[in-house]
């Protein structure tokens, strides 16, 4: 441990003698000169400084060499500083009746420079206006430089862009018709829907460069519900409709402009309900020699709201159970289907409640077959009297069976596809009850297809 310390203290003795070598003995030797120099010469020193216009003058020379060293900015006082003003508008002057320009950004970044005072009142003074000045200029590219007009001139800018490439064009005009678009239409009433919307125009003119026309495919007013409080039945006047122009392609075209700029609209908003029957729908099989002896929803039937064309259509509400291996019965809670287009429906769910019970089975003759999707200037008969009209077997539970009525169970034949000849197409066969299950006799029958 000695023999460390010993290591240690030499070390810094050897730096404490470099030091005093090099540095503190040079310097102390320097002191000492000046201060005997001054002590000989103090005397003569005094004298001058004691002469009355000596001190004004030194200070007069003092003040210019320091006047002249900041005016030129040889020496700083005050560091200059930098502040970005985001987002400037542009400001373009040009014949807006005859040319359409194109290649100007919407904005621009202005960075100013200076100190912390100038730019301060640069801030408060000036306007900011970066304009783009194009009076004169005819049709055709251009590298132009836009300019920032400000009131502070102690102040420097940068433009971010500065320079940019331009086009000018011949501004031409086409009629162009006029649709509409509806925006949120989930954020309505669910229970409204609506009925019809009536523009105030069919057409309206777009202006712009031949080529920026050539791209309009259409122009679309949009109607934003979500604006506007449409909160009941009834006829709603809507005005300032904005006007958008779509390419091919569904995008939005920014370089046109449309007379007039928007238009107004007149809403009829409706409520057009139905009710409809809730109909039990299965998926999978029972276990094999059971069978639905009941089904029985809770619910029976649903109020559905929503677009007339679309409600007219629909014919009941599904409510779906998964019956794969039921041997006993169960109660199913059930979310109700909600088909598409439908806006609301007063009820959303049901119970349903199942009971099973043993498979038996009974056969239904002479079940005509009917064809579909039949090609146009066809004619489909049957091959023979058994491919005419077949037997079916139906299962389910006695009691159900009993109740059944041979028009109730429906043979198809699907022909889309098929041309003239003699072909062997699988048969379907329908029942609209879940409590039964129809197995057809054979599987296929033969029909002679002639033009």
């Amino acid at each position: 441990m000695n023999k460390i310390f010993k290591i240690i203290s030499s070390f810094f003795k050897g730096i404490y003698n470099i030091i005093d070598k090099l540095i503190v003995i040079p310097i102390s030797r320097i002191i000492y000169r000046i201060s005997e120099l001054v002590k000989s010469n103090s005397g003569r020193f005094e004298k001058v400084l004691n002469r009355p216009n000596i001190l004004i003058y030194v200070s007069l020379f003092s003040a210019i060499i320091i006047f002249l060293l900041i005016d030129t900015k040889a020496i700083n006082l005050v560091t200059e500083e930098a502040e970005i003003i985001s987002g400037q508008q542009v400001e373009i002057i040009y014949n807006e009746e005859a040319y359409v320009v194109e290649g100007v950004p919407e904005t621009v970044d202005i960075t100013l420079i200076g100190r912390k005072s100038d730019l301060y009142l640069a801030k408060q003074l000036g306007e900011h206006k970066v304009v783009l000045d194009l009076s004169g200029y005819s049709t055709g590219q251009y590298k132009v430089k836009l300019k920032y007009n400000h009131s502070v001139e102690s102040v420097n800018y940068k433009l971010d862009p500065s320079t940019i490439t331009i086009k000018i064009s011949e501004k031409v005009s086409a009629i162009k018709t006029l649709n509409h678009d509806l925006l949120n239409s989930d954020k309505l009433d669910n229970k409204l829907s609506i009925k019809s919307v009536e523009l105030d125009r069919n057409e309206v003119i777009v202006k712009g460069s031949s080529e920026a026309l050539d791209t309009v495919t259409t122009v679309r007013a949009l109607v934003d519900l979500k604006a506007y409080n449409l909160t009941e039945r009834g006829t709603y006047t809507i005005d300032s409709i904005v006007l958008v122009a779509y390419d091919s392609n569904g995008n939005k075209i920014n370089n046109v402009e449309m007379v007039p700029t928007k238009v107004s609209a007149s809403i009829i908003v409706d409520s057009h309900y139905s009710e409809l029957p809730v109909k039990i729908i299965t998926t999978g099989k029972p276990t094999v020699g059971y069978a639905i002896s009941s089904a029985i929803s809770s619910t029976t039937k649903v109020k559905v709201y929503g677009d007339k064309e679309i409600i007219d259509e629909l014919k009941f509400i599904e409510a779906v159970i998964d019956i794969n291996g039921l041997n006993n019965d169960k109660i199913f809670n059930v979310t109700l289907t909600k088909p598409a287009g439908v806006r609301h429906m007063t009820e959303t769910t049901t119970s349903v409640s199942v009971t099973m019970d043993s498979e038996s089975s009974k056969e239904f003759d002479n079940i005509q077959v009917e064809s579909i999707n039949l090609g146009n200037n066809y004619i489909v008969n049957a091959e023979s009297l058994a491919d005419s009209a077949i037997t079916v077997i139906a299962k389910g539970v006695t009691s159900v069976l009993s109740g059944i009525e041979q028009s109730q169970i429906k043979a198809q034949i699907d022909l889309s596809g098929y041309g003239v000849g003699t072909h062997e197409v699988p048969v379907n066969v329908f029942i609209d009850d879940i409590r039964v299950t129809l197995v057809p006799k054979v599987s296929t029958v033969k029909v002679r297809i002639s033009s």
